[in-house]
């Protein structure tokens, strides 16, 4: 395999494989720091994950919570950006394998986050909808909108069911958001842009294996998330074990199938292992087991930050929470700890402050789980907006978040319900024959 190019350097290079919150922001506190580094990401943007749900339901564009990664570090000398996934380690010759070439590395950060999990049913796998990425994201938003388009053609109501009933599995901050989207376009915009359907039929289903919502959070937020869910019309199921999708009917054990045309897959995340690295490494979930500094034992130039890392500590026995304050977290500590490695002093261990966990349902409804109080309702909602707007990655990208959501709060309405479906250009139809 050739060598990818990278510009040769006196310092030690690292290479951190991922671009998402915690490679992200390991990069930018590594900036002008007396190391060369290298940021591999399969993508040529970061993606704002928190927000998928609003590209899906046509709350906003995905150019307004995505930034160009090279735009980031445009004055940033010793930052070197390469859109290559990853593809094995070797870590005796402390190199990597990518679709781009080789490149070696001094220290190698894994950030890669997780992938969907689908508990290994093939039915799923094939027939459901993940929302992992801003693709995604806008194909659900295509798949949605053209079950409208479609059922307008249909006059059957065994045809029409189907196309107007949304099954969404996970009851997690995405299920739960995703679920009261939906319902607000049902209530507020689907009916002015489709006057011809019968929006009484259509439902939507929130499928939860758990005893309850919102793992992780408070059980009065939980019980205030069911609630606002139920009060939007959203038909929740708690303790809905789905054991497959076959012939457009979601199955769930013990109890009757739903027929539906769009099943949105929001149940869980795993790793996918690394091809080069032992599996002793890896814990059951495919995450990799790393010590209090994020090094991964017996392999001292290795770390792994984020989603990908599985850190055990007296506060958290079974491994950190994965969500968007560990990775920034880490990743801020471990640069620190860079610069500590290149002084020869002791490294500082991870211990992770809990902010709090916030997630909204609907317009004015959310909860909020801070270390010193709990939120519901409009207050609870305003900070979720204030905390996910300040997250975003450039001044642009929030102005237009904020004018988006200030527009659909005035007027009750989205404006980008549009269908946008890639067309295969000439030439790959003809290789496609």
């Amino acid at each position: 395999m050739k060598q990818a190019f990278i510009p040769e350097t006196t310092k030690k290079r690292i290479i951190i494989a991922g671009g998402g919150f915690a490679g992200l922001k390991l990069a930018r506190k590594l900036a002008n720091s007396p190391y060369q580094i290298v940021l591999i990401d399969k993508h040529n943007y970061h993606q704002f994950q928190p927000l998928f749900y609003q590209v899906a339901t046509a709350g906003l564009e995905p150019s307004s919570i995505s930034f160009p990664l090279r735009k980031i570090f445009q004055k940033r000398p010793n930052i070197h950006f390469r859109m290559a996934s990853l593809l094995k380690v070797n870590s005796d010759d402390k190199m990597i394998e990518t679709d781009i070439g080789t490149m070696q590395y001094d220290y190698l950060v894994l950030a890669m986050g997780v992938s969907t999990n689908y508990f290994g049913m093939e039915s799923i796998i094939k027939n459901t909808i993940p929302m992992k990425s801003v693709s995604e994201a806008i194909y659900l938003r295509n798949r949605i909108l053209m079950n409208f388009e479609k059922a307008l053609n249909e006059s059957q109501r065994e045809d029409i069911d189907p196309l107007l009933n949304f099954v969404i599995v996970g009851g997690g901050p995405t299920g739960v958001e995703l679920s009261g989207a939906l319902a607000e376009m049902k209530k507020s915009v689907l009916p002015k842009d489709f006057p011809e359907l019968d929006f009484s039929k259509m439902q939507i289903h929130l499928l939860e294996a758990a005893p309850n919502l919102l793992s992780g959070m408070s059980e009065q937020a939980y019980k205030t998330a069911l609630k606002y869910l139920q009060k939007l019309g959203v038909q929740v199921q708690l303790n809905a074990m789905v054991s497959g999708y076959e012939d457009g009917k979601i199955k769930i054990k013990d109890r009757e199938p739903i027929r539906s045309d769009t099943v949105i897959w929001a149940a869980g995340v795993a790793g996918e292992g690394i091809d080069g690295l032992p599996d002793e490494i890896f814990n059951r979930a495919k995450r990799i087991i790393v010590d209090r500094h994020n090094r991964v034992a017996d392999y001292p130039e290795i770390f792994a930050i984020g989603d990908l890392a599985y850190m055990e500590t007296d506060k958290y026995p079974k491994g950190h929470p994965q969500v968007a304050q560990v990775a920034i977290q880490q990743a801020g500590l471990l640069a620190e700890n860079f610069k500590r490695i290149n002084q020869s002093r002791d490294l500082i261990p991870f211990e992770y402050k809990d902010k709090g966990s916030l997630a909204t349902v609907g317009r004015k409804l959310a909860v909020a789980d801070l270390p010193l109080v709990k939120l519901k309702g409009f207050t609870a909602w305003l900070l979720w907006l204030f905390v996910h707007l300040m997250q975003l990655v450039g001044i642009k990208n929030r102005f237009f978040v904020f004018m988006n959501w200030w527009w659909n709060y005035v007027l009750y309405d989205q404006s980008l319900r549009v269908l946008i479906r890639p067309k295969l250009f000439r030439y790959q139809e003809r290789i496609a024959e």
